[in-house]
């Protein structure tokens, strides 16, 4: 299974963007669950199982959809990674 990176941002296969807060244990289950930031509208937060959040697209269901996995992490770009400092 790819790793999770807390405070990363993930792209949804859908378009939109989610930063990951936290991983934690469903009390009932012991699931490890994904706690997760919609980073556009009213900023909710959201919980959805670790397996189901780091699986595969559909493809089936989704044909169009170019993207692998539900979620994947993108790298935002820094201004600060190319600043020569005197």
């Amino acid at each position: 299974m790819r790793e999770i990176k807390i405070h990363g941002i993930y792209k949804h296969f859908k378009g939109d963007y989610y930063l990951v807060e936290e991983i934690a244990k469903d009390c009932e289950t012991l699931e490890d669950v994904v706690i997760y930031r919609k980073l556009y509208e009213d900023g909710s937060c959201w919980v959805r199982p670790l397996k189901d959040f780091m699986g595969k697209v559909n493809h089936e269901k989704y044909p169009n959809v170019e993207q692998v996995y539900k979620f994947e992490l993108i790298e935002p770009y820094s201004k600060r990674e190319n600043f020569k400092g005197e």
